[in-house]
């Protein structure tokens, strides 16, 4: 009790808002390149380079369905191009053969006459053929040894398309860091409204698209509490922790997540026990309460191996600024990804500042600005929900007719 103690003492001032997420951001760290296949590779950061090993397309090949031609019209048709024939041939001056888009295409083409523009009388061919036209060049795209995307690019749908394109089938990717979570509370209820001394987790269900649309994998703990049996709730990456400093103590140690998510235990009440099970661990804070309105007992720590441990206020509107926070700005650092910038909006109607916090404040997005809509308290997500963005306010004496934008979707910069 007396290291819990020192702990408790030892709580740092709130740091302001921007500061937060720099730290966060520096206390993270990097997971190490792998390969993997493209199949696995979705989401992911490249760790180098893409290169092309070859030239894309590789040969002279059709861009349209229709004709190879050579020289000027008419012509006369001879045969059809198969769509994976390795040996064209050759077509002479006046000749012309039948072609589908992608393949190669004859020696001596000097353009690709498309279907819808030919006129075919029995084996003559007429039409408009403009030289080089509808032909894809070989090294059109790229080739052997240029460098298509560099270093730190998200792997998505394209992106692993082109990968195949130019021949490959493994990347060199950071993947995805891990991320627990675990929701503390002997009020809380999962099922039905909440009632008298009960709240329904609101928290809970928020967190696995939150991770998911940061770019991490929730993942469960290394043990769960059985106490989602306890209260009916149907079992989930998400493990409900009873208030409990030993339970709570012992899910830190053995959830084995590059992060953790603690949500309800960050502040300083009885029934708080995060301070005391992470100074038990030996854990260092990074930041210790952000001086911003919602979500000022938000907390960040390190255990001693390098997991890092998000600690959540219990309210939800705090816990999803806390999340955008802290753990965006932790987990775009373990992907291997620089911090965003936010962007500027007017606020045309003015948006109350907080004398020495900022605020985060949910707006809808208009052609004049950004419009403040209310529902906004710490225990609300109503706001939230029906907003576009959160504008982050400021620290002021007065009104704030500009803001920048905190995006809701962490998968958005």
């Amino acid at each position: 009790m007396e290291d819990e103690g020192r702990g408790l003492r030892a709580r740092r001032a709130a740091v302001a808002w921007d500061l937060a997420r720099v730290l966060a951001h520096a206390a993270a760290r990097p997971g190490k390149a792998v390969s993997r296949g493209l199949a696995e590779a979705d989401g992911c950061v490249l760790g180098t380079p893409l290169v092309s090993p070859g030239a894309v397309p590789p040969v002279d090949r059709a861009a349209m369905d229709g004709y190879a031609v050579r020289g000027p019209g008419p012509w006369q048709l001879n045969g059809h191009v198969e769509a994976g024939a390795a040996d064209p041939g050759t077509l002479a001056d006046g000749q012309a053969t039948g072609i589908v888009t992608g393949a190669a295409i004859p020696s001596g083409t000097t353009s690709v006459l498309r279907y819808e523009d030919a006129v075919v009388t029995g084996d003559r061919l007429d039409g408009p053929a403009e030289d080089g036209r509808h032909i894809r060049r070989a090294g059109e795209e790229c080739r052997p040894g240029d460098q298509l995307l560099p270093a730190g690019v998200v792997v998505g749908p394209a992106v692993l398309g082109l990968a195949a394109t130019v021949g490959l089938n493994r990347l060199t990717v950071i993947p995805q860091p891990t991320v627990a979570a675990l929701v503390t509370g002997d009020e809380l209820v999962h099922r039905g409204p909440s009632g008298p001394g009960r709240v329904r987790d609101a928290i809970g269900p928020m967190l696995p698209g939150l991770i998911l649309r940061a770019g991490a994998q929730l993942v469960a703990p290394g043990r769960s509490s059985g106490h989602e049996q306890r209260t009916g709730a149907p079992l989930s990456p998400v493990t409900h922790l009873r208030d409990s400093l030993d339970e709570l103590t012992r899910a830190l140690g053995e959830t084995q997540a590059n992060l953790i998510l603690v949500s309800g235990s960050s502040a300083a009440g009885p029934a708080d026990h995060l301070r005391p099970a992470l100074s038990s661990l030996g854990a260092e804070f990074v930041v210790d309460g952000v001086a911003c309105r919602p979500g000022h007992p938000q907390a960040l720590a390190r255990l001693t191996d390098g997991r890092l441990v998000l600690g959540l206020p219990g309210n939800p509107f705090a816990a999803l600024v806390a999340f955008l926070t802290l753990g965006v700005a932790a987990i775009t650092r373990m992907r291997g990804l620089r911090l965003p910038e936010l962007g500027h909006i007017a606020v045309p109607g003015g948006v109350r500042c907080h004398p020495t916090s900022t605020r985060l404040v949910p707006v809808r997005l208009t052609a004049h600005g950004a419009v403040p809509i209310g529902h906004g308290g710490a225990a609300m997500l109503r706001g939230p929900a029906v907003a576009d963005a959160l504008a982050v306010v400021a620290p002021g004496p007065s009104e704030a007719i500009a803001a920048r934008l905190l995006p809701l979707d962490p998968g958005i910069t």
